[in-house]
């Protein structure tokens, strides 16, 4: 039997899941959980052989708690669920190290089919999204001007950006004005939305 946690904000959704997978002779989902941050103690507890978890949690996104998997449990695999087709979110779940990433309008054979290919060691990706990561425009922003603009984008201020990266206020933005040259944005705004859009920043 195949052990599964589970991890979906979206209740209906959620229940779905569980009720579908439940129906699998060889699938059996032992934790349900709608936090991001719940996912790595109730993983430790229960020790499923999957962890299908959802892009966009709250507590902690869904990437980030594969991370947490992957240092204290790598014997789990993880699976990703996203509604959105972004490349650049694919691109960070690889380097994440997550065993598989489909959209959630897959029908449920598929699921269970990447769920069995998971376990026996295979990566699973969904194909139009590996073909438009394949595709797409690399990232041309460093780590720090992602990390700048993540600060950014999360409503902090030059200053207080410049504290808590120990950067000077004057370094931060530089950082800031060359994101917006190199994206060609109107502004800070719209260079966040480029960003987001291209899955360059969560």
């Amino acid at each position: 039997m195949i052990r599964i946690l589970l991890a979906e904000d979206m209740n209906m959704v959620r229940g779905a899941l569980v009720a579908l997978l439940n129906l699998e002779s060889d699938l059996e989902v032992v934790a349900e959980l709608e936090r991001g941050d719940k996912i790595l103690e109730a993983a430790l507890s229960v020790r499923p052989d999957v962890a299908l978890i959802d892009i966009d949690l709250p507590g902690l996104d869904g990437l980030s708690a594969a991370v947490q998997i992957h240092e204290h449990l790598p014997e789990c695999r993880t699976l990703m669920l996203t509604s959105l087709g972004r490349p650049g979110t694919l691109q960070r779940a690889l380097a994440a190290g997550v065993s598989g990433y489909l959209l959630k309008d897959e029908s449920p054979t598929e699921l269970a089919h990447a769920i069995r290919r998971v376990v026996d060691g295979h990566r699973v990706i969904d194909s139009k999204l590996a073909l438009a990561s394949w595709n797409r425009e690399r990232n041309p922003l460093t780590e720090r001007e992602v990390e700048v603009l993540q600060l950014a984008a999360e409503g902090s201020e030059a200053a207080e950006i410049a504290a808590q990266l120990h950067l000077s206020t004057g370094t931060v933005r530089n950082y800031l004005t060359t994101v917006v040259a190199k994206l060609n944005a109107r502004n800070r705004i719209d260079a966040i939305r480029i960003a987001r859009s291209a899955g360059w920043m969560p």
